[in-house]
């Protein structure tokens, strides 16, 4: 059975927290894939402003092409619904591969909002999560509300933790609109698609 790995996000833009991450829950977890999905319609940031799924989606492509192990799904880009995870899971399992064990990506601090995605039991039972800790979390009231959501739910969710780097995608474009340089914390072909096509000048 062929282990693939699931990475949501608004990508917006992706740098290299993000492939840090997937490269390193990759190897540790041994997945034959890691799939990254950028968001749709996110259903926690219906009316922020977030960059066309075009451009997010060549970002993505941009900065994920030399890795033969990634791929991008435009499951969710190509939907014109809000972006649930648990509708992503079962539409990657129809259209991608069916037998598949799947494992869900994402950082620690989503695991205190589980309980309010959209049938987050089903959700669980169609999938494992892998949540990545970073410096700065209680690890001891994380692996308790773990716990607290293995015996709710009888989900599978796996405490991880990965070389921590401090970027994020609203720092990468704050410093875009201030002018600051973005060099060696997003792939130069980000960086360059990023200038070209001029976003991120007005927030």
């Amino acid at each position: 059975m062929k282990k693939i790995g699931l990475m949501g996000g608004t990508f917006d833009p992706i740098h290299y927290g993000h492939l840090v991450l997937a490269e390193q829950i990759r190897t540790r977890f041994n997945l034959d894939k890691v799939y990254f999905i950028p968001v749709g319609i996110p259903p926690h940031k219906q009316g922020k402003k977030i960059t066309s799924s075009k451009h997010r989606y060549f970002m993505t492509l941009l900065a994920t092409i030399t890795n033969p192990y990634f791929e991008i799904s435009k499951i969710e880009i190509e939907d014109d619904g809000i972006s649930y995870t648990v509708n992503t899971i079962k539409k990657f399992k129809e259209t991608v591969d069916y037998n598949a064990e799947l494992y869900f990506i994402t950082g620690a601090d989503a695991i205190y909002e589980l309980e309010s995605w959209k049938n987050v039991k089903e959700l669980l039972g169609l999938c494992n999560f892998i949540a990545a800790s970073r410096p700065g979390i209680d690890e001891d009231k994380l692996k308790s509300k773990i716990k607290d959501l293995k015996e709710k739910y009888n989900g599978n969710i796996i405490l991880t933790s990965v070389p921590a780097l401090a970027i994020s995608s609203t720092d990468i474009r704050n410093r875009v609109k201030k002018g600051e340089s973005i060099k060696y914390i997003t792939p130069e072909s980000v960086e360059y698609y990023i200038y070209k096509n001029s976003l991120y000048l007005e927030e």
